[in-house]
């Protein structure tokens, strides 16, 4: 840790009360942490207190805090070239694109060339458009637990709440996805849940006209809304209906992706091909800001011929990226991927499992896979009701007071951390998420 002063932890939190507009919140009663560096898996502030990062920020940084290699890159390339106009051609773009689409094809899929965004909401807008466009068809399909990013079509294909004061954007349709422990199909097993969600699925479809559909949206593994794993037979069941009725299927790896399941993109997990896939966040943990479409041959080259009418002023900013090459190179050479799928099976899996037998009363149901789980609060078991969020956000003060940084989502605990987590980070973790549980257990 450098030398700090601790006289700038509230000069920042100062300025950035003046002058700084935050996002979906309510700007009056802000109290916003702040933090003056990081290294690996842990951040600290400007009076020299320590957190152990299990939120990954946004669930994005997935390498941690100043890999060396990726900040030496993002140098290098700012001394030989900083920005540069996208029409042209550039090296450390192409390497970029190139390493992306080998990440994609571990699976023998095919995919071509990749389309870069600033991040992953208008990577998730340009896959709408680019599906419109190839199907020539409007109506896009996604989940109502969901989110997919904070621009026109984007906001609009979220499910959540987010989207209501936004809905600006055309041709937007909801379904219900897979989720058994509060199932909305009276579903007792995960199998009942998966052939019953599907059914609903091809009901909107049919009830909506096939003919009309561009595109099936989903997050592989919906993220925010709360780590669904999807059970078995559902993604490979909407691949089947997509391909069936023509319909292009979009998988949204922005926050999936990138090592987070312990596979460089989730949906190689479960078998199934997507037509695009979406990414952004663990691409290179957000040190620049990147995402993008990566794109099969049908439907790159249906615009070898016709203008692709989208574009951005920074998309494959040469800094950004370097530091994509940079990041996979490294999660590559230090088998970071790998350690998320052995962290999530050896520590976390039977960690979290743990916890919900020692605190039945309150976690209600616990799921996931790699560095990326949830733990979901109750008031009881009986009734599954959710934790309020005046315990909720108990919990977190409780978390960080000893030296965690979690990730709270409505009444669950998202785990979260870098990839690049060990077994005693995982087992510190779970020692504060048992105490603060024990206190929470006697308020409710």
């Amino acid at each position: 840790m450098p030398e700090l002063d601790p006289a700038d932890q509230q000069f920042a939190r100062d300025l950035d009360r003046a002058h700084v507009f935050h996002s979906w919140s309510a700007q009056g009663a802000l109290d916003p942490l702040v933090f003056a560096g990081g290294s690996g898996a842990r951040l600290w502030d400007f009076e020299g207190n320590s957190f152990l990062d299990m939120s990954s920020q946004l669930v994005n940084v997935n390498i941690g805090y100043q890999h060396p290699k990726v900040v030496e890159a993002i140098k290098a390339q700012a001394d030989v070239l900083t920005t540069i106009d996208p029409k042209h051609a550039n090296l450390a773009r192409g390497r970029a694109a190139q390493l992306i689409v080998e990440k994609a094809n571990l699976a023998g899929a095919g995919f071509e060339k990749v389309f870069f965004t600033n991040g992953g909401a208008d990577a998730n807008e340009n896959a709408i458009r680019l599906a419109r466009l190839y199907t020539g068809r409007d109506t896009v399909l996604s989940a109502y637990r969901s989110y997919h990013g904070n621009t026109g079509a984007a906001i609009v294909a979220t499910g959540d709440w987010r989207r209501v004061p936004n809905q600006y954007a055309r041709g937007h349709v909801h379904f219900f996805g897979p989720y058994l422990y509060r199932s909305e199909f009276w579903a007792t097993t995960p199998e009942e849940e998966s052939e019953r969600a599907l059914h609903h699925l091809e009901r909107v479809v049919q009830a909506e006209g096939p003919d009309t559909i561009a595109a099936i949206l989903i997050e592989t593994v919906p993220g925010t809304a709360g780590i669904l794993v999807p059970p078995p037979g559902y993604l490979e069941g909407v691949r089947e209906l997509a391909t069936r009725y023509g319909i292009v299927l979009i998988a949204d790896e922005v926050m999936a992706g990138f090592g987070r399941t312990g596979e460089w993109f989730a949906h190689q997990g479960f078998g199934i091909t997507p037509d695009l896939i979406t990414f952004a966040k663990g691409v290179n943990s957000g040190y620049v800001p990147m995402g993008g479409v990566i794109i099969p041959p049908a439907i790159a080259h249906h615009f070898d011929e016709r203008v692709f009418p989208g574009g951005l002023t920074y998309s494959g900013h040469p800094l950004a990226a370097a530091s994509v090459v940079a990041t996979i190179e490294a999660m590559t050479d230090e088998g970071i991927v790998e350690n998320a799928k052995r962290i999530g099976q050896e520590a976390i899996g039977p960690a979290i499992e743990k916890l919900a037998a020692d605190h039945p009363d309150v976690v209600g149901e616990v799921r996931g896979l790699g560095c990326f789980w949830a733990i979901e609060l109750v008031t009881d078991a009986a009734s599954r009701t959710p934790l309020p969020d005046a315990v909720m956000g108990q919990i977190k003060s409780a978390l960080l007071a000893r030296g965690v940084l979690p990730f709270v989502q409505n009444n669950r605990i998202h785990v979260v951390p870098p990839l690049i987590v060990t077994e005693d980070d995982i087992t510190e973790a779970f020692h504060a998420y048992n105490a603060v549980l024990s206190e929470v257990a006697a308020l409710v």
